[in-house]
């Protein structure tokens, strides 16, 4: 009996809170919403290097994949976490393609598991990948929906999933996971293209 409380007791504080994050992160969304739907692109002289967290996927081996934005001609770009100095719960996740910063969406799409890309301007995307040992890519996708979080792996062979992480130079683990204002297909149109989701770094749900 004792187990059975204790572990509903535990369910239940865990749906809780995910039911608070996804408050926080919806007004957050909400708040930032009218500064940041039109500037879809930074530079990189604003922004400090100490607010930078590298982008991972963790391989069960035990070591973690670089995740990357790759053009048409497989140039790879850093895709980076941004942690903001007024508030540290949620942070942008960007691609940092030469001394300019796009945006990292989750898109519409008919697939299972929805692509997630960087915007680039005039349309165009480039897709993230991780890149095993081997210098394998592992295409990076929106893979499940919890409420209006997305969940975001790498998809490796036989469709084995992978966590993407961010991490800050202390190794201190954030998840990297979509995020929607509205529980509907469409989130916005940014460049002529239909995004699903932002992508954002937040701390890990226990």
């Amino acid at each position: 009996m004792l187990t059975f409380v204790l572990t509903f007791n535990k369910n239940i504080m865990k749906k809780a809170r995910y039911f608070y994050l996804t408050l926080m992160l919806l007004g957050i969304a909400f708040s930032t919403r009218s500064q940041n739907q039109d500037a879809i692109t930074d530079t990189t002289e604003n922004i400090a290097q100490d607010v930078i967290w590298h982008v991972k996927a963790l391989h069960p081996e035990g070591y973690t994949m670089d995740v990357k934005a790759i053009d048409e001609q497989h140039n790879q770009y850093d895709i980076k976490a941004i942690e903001n100095s007024d508030q540290r719960y949620i942070m942008d996740v960007k691609a940092f393609v030469g001394k300019e910063i796009f945006p990292v969406k989750v898109m519409v799409s008919e697939e299972e598991y929805k692509p997630v890309v960087a915007i680039v301007g005039q349309g165009k995307t480039y897709d993230l990948v991780a890149i095993d040992k081997n210098g394998k890519y592992l295409k990076v996708k929106g893979v499940r929906k919890t409420g209006y979080i997305i969940h975001i792996k790498a998809v490796g062979e036989n469709g084995v999933l992978y966590g993407v992480k961010s991490i800050s130079k202390k190794g201190k683990l954030n998840d990297v996971k979509g995020i929607k204002m509205y529980d509907k297909r469409l989130e916005i149109t940014m460049e002529g293209l239909e995004v699903h989701a932002h992508v954002v770094a937040l701390p890990q749900v226990q």
